[in-house]
């Protein structure tokens, strides 16, 4: 995990174990959250009736990471994942690489990856990584389940990181379409107050195998 390349709270680079564990190979569409929000009656995200997000195969955006974990509370089978099982998905078995496909921005994404764009892409669109996942590391920044420290990797276990017991702000990885670049390297770190809303926010759920 990690780089020397960005931010301070990215190194050191360091190795650890993560147990098996099962990812979605797409970030949770707006048609699945929107079955959510039916069932539950929980409040619809940031800007959910604009025009510019109202794809059903487009991310969900505008949750919060409180939304998110009850998004994962309501389906019973699923969480959000630790930043280390979401690094180790999003490498897709190409260490020290860049972006989970090289060291280069694929030639799939949108616009060479120069943004901002008016609205994110659809969830299938493009290529997969090595593990089958798509558009992780681009698109929307993706909630993670562990509280953010600056000084987390320098005291990590070695084995299934799960973050710091407590803080004031989640983590969360991948880039977004609103940025001037929108994909991110895969060792990129971002946090963000849990109860926050950005439209270029969402997330992608995960399990143990």
């Amino acid at each position: 995990m990690g780089s020397h390349e960005g931010q301070d709270d990215e190194a050191p680079i360091h190795v650890v174990h993560v147990d098996g564990f099962a990812i979605a190979p797409y970030p949770v569409t707006r048609e699945e959250y929107a079955r959510f929000i039916d069932s539950t009656g929980h409040p619809p995200p940031r800007e959910w009736l604009s025009p510019a997000f109202d794809r059903p195969d487009f991310p969900v955006v505008g949750v919060s990471w409180d939304d998110a974990a009850a998004y994962c509370a309501w389906r019973g089978d699923a969480r959000l994942p630790t930043e280390a099982e979401w690094e180790r998905a999003a490498r897709g078995g190409r260490e020290g690489e860049r972006y989970p496909w090289g060291d280069r921005i694929p030639a799939w994404i949108p616009d060479d990856g120069r943004g901002p764009l008016p609205s994110p892409w659809p969830v299938t669109l493009g290529e997969s990584n090595g593990y089958g996942l798509f558009g992780i590391a681009a698109n929307v920044h993706e909630w993670c389940a562990d509280w953010h420290a600056p000084d987390y990797y320098s005291t990590s276990p070695a084995s299934n990181p799960s973050g710091p017991p407590g803080g004031a702000r989640r983590t969360s990885r991948g880039g977004s379409w609103r940025h001037a670049v929108t994909i991110s390297r895969t060792a990129a770190r971002s946090r963000l107050d849990p109860s926050f809303r950005y439209t270029d926010y969402g997330f992608r759920i995960a399990r143990r195998a």
